[in-house]
């Protein structure tokens, strides 16, 4: 797992590769994070209480974004505070690229590439999401 800082030391995106998958749990994002990510690796017969959450409501004043790519390869293009490139990174199945802050852009490498997309909501339209940065 990746973890990529801002110069000032805040935590802006994490990347994490299907091999880093070595223990039973890894939390991937710190406890003040909206968007929670966790490494999970079970063996089989493994079951779970049944269960569901309890409601609290949070507010959030940003937006956090998570990719994960089910097939084919992605490019991710990470950005600092200050709008320039920190990190790009090669992301494969299985991978995940999580983003706290900065910004982010995404070349598709390969065709046919399947990634799923995680967010904080409620998603209000792209006048309210999002700030273009120069390419």
């Amino acid at each position: 797992m990746k973890k990529i800082y801002s110069k000032d030391g805040e935590l802006l995106h994490a990347i994490v590769k299907k091999s880093d998958f070595a223990e039973n749990r890894i939390d991937v994002s710190p406890e003040n994070e909206f968007l929670q990510l966790a490494m999970l690796k079970f063996d089989s017969g493994r079951k779970f209480k049944p269960h569901k959450h309890i409601f609290h409501e949070k507010t959030t004043n940003i937006a956090q974004e998570s990719w994960i790519v089910v097939e084919g390869q992605v490019k991710a293009h990470l950005y600092d505070l200050n709008d320039e490139v920190a990190e790009c990174v090669l992301l494969d199945p299985g991978d995940v690229s999580i983003t706290f802050r900065g910004g982010h852009t995404y070349e598709i490498m390969k065709d046919n590439t399947l990634v799923y997309e995680y967010k904080t909501g409620p998603y209000l339209g792209q006048e309210f999401d999002k700030v273009f940065l120069d390419d």
